[in-house]
């Protein structure tokens, strides 16, 4: 199944991003490798420094997808 991501859509600001990050269980650098980017870009999204745009933002809505992470919704607080 091919499926498009839209990633305008998705509003990924650093809760949601630090969110999903705990919510697959990473360190910001695995979750940093499995994105092909650095730590430090990591740490700069969850800090709210910078938002992911492009391919990244595409890259993390596939990995929320797959992860069945509900990322429409505010991410809930443990």
């Amino acid at each position: 199944m091919n499926k498009r991501y839209d990633a305008r859509k998705i509003s990924w600001d650093s809760q949601r991003i630090q969110a999903l990050r705990r919510y697959l269980g990473l360190t910001q650098r695995e979750l940093a490798e499995q994105l092909g980017t650095r730590q430090q870009t990591i740490s700069e999204w969850e800090t709210g420094m910078y938002q992911p745009r492009g391919a990244s933002a595409t890259l993390l809505s596939i990995v929320a997808e797959q992860a069945k992470f509900k990322y429409t919704t505010e991410p809930s607080e443990k």
